[in-house]
């Protein structure tokens, strides 16, 4: 989190607030990932806040910056109202930022609130992804659905769905393919899948979450806005938050989509998902 660490080395002092301090803000945000068009929305409502606070100093507009960095951020109070239906969830996201193993963690997660969870291996072209699967299925202590390499995702789905009814189970927690490369093919078996689910559990709640490797910055960004194109994402899952990253793609992510940020991962470990607190977050950046 160094740019975030350079940023509240600014208000030290007794800068002056003029043009040169208020660029410095805007270079330091757009550096950390929050992105151009968010951080120009952070900047003009900081400015707003300092003329109607009448601010004279900087050291006093670290806590206004704050606070316009939250406004961007707010997380829906029916955020995870899903927790306590029957729920079928669709994580989607391109092979490599950690898909398949948030699969597992959200799985564990959501045992420990005393729900009975049910995972589905619908991620039937990457090669090894069932197996992996199915060993995160062991840590997280929840029984998995699957069908060999190469099957068809809608079928996989299918017989998940059947087993969850049979089985009494809270949450489906579904793995697709992470295919964004080939849009018509993915929104083809997404459509499949939506229709599978639609037919043959109608009642349930449903959830799509992409998962986005928060070390790559602006890229994670343009990857949950591509997903959000094919299917209709009501979260967003980022990964490896656990200090590499600079910080803040949260902030770009849920500005710009309109979509909440809803868990971030911390660690490897089954339990190192948790939810997302963007007032903790926020001040986590700034913390010395």
């Amino acid at each position: 989190m160094g740019f975030f660490a350079k940023l509240a080395s600014l208000f030290t002092g007794h800068k002056e607030l003029n043009d040169e301090f208020y660029e410095e803000i805007e270079e330091t945000l757009v550096m950390a990932d929050v992105g151009i068009n968010t951080t120009e929305n952070i900047i003009s409502a900081l400015k707003k806040k300092v003329k109607e606070n009448k601010i004279k100093e900087a050291a006093a507009c670290k806590e206004l910056l704050k606070d316009s960095i939250k406004e961007q951020m707010d997380v829906p109070g029916d955020a995870y109202d899903f927790e306590n239906k029957k729920t079928v969830i669709l994580l989607i996201g391109v092979n490599g930022v950690g898909k398949t193993t948030t699969v597992g963690k959200l799985a564990s997660v959501l045992k420990k609130q005393g729900k009975k969870v049910l995972i589905c291996a619908a991620d039937t072209f990457r090669a090894a992804a069932i197996e992996q699967l199915t060993e995160w299925s062991n840590r997280a202590g929840v029984d998995i659905i699957a069908q060999k390499e190469g099957s068809d995702p809608a079928a996989v789905v299918f017989d998940a769905i059947n087993a969850a009814k049979a089985r009494n189970t809270d949450i489906l927690i579904c793995d697709t393919a992470g295919r964004l490369q080939n849009k018509k093919n993915l929104m083809e078996e997404l459509r499949k899948i939506d229709k599978v689910i639609d037919r043959e559990y109608p009642g349930a709640a449903r959830e799509t979450f992409v998962v986005v490797d928060g070390t790559t910055g602006q890229n994670a960004l343009v990857q949950a806005r591509e997903f959000n194109e094919v299917a209709p994402v009501t979260g967003v899952i980022i990964t490896k938050l656990d200090g590499t990253a600079k910080g803040g793609i949260a902030i770009a992510i849920q500005a710009e989509l309109n979509v909440p940020v809803k868990y971030i991962g911390v660690g490897e470990k089954v339990d190192s998902l948790k939810k997302f607190d963007p007032k903790e977050y926020v001040e986590g950046l700034f913390a010395d």
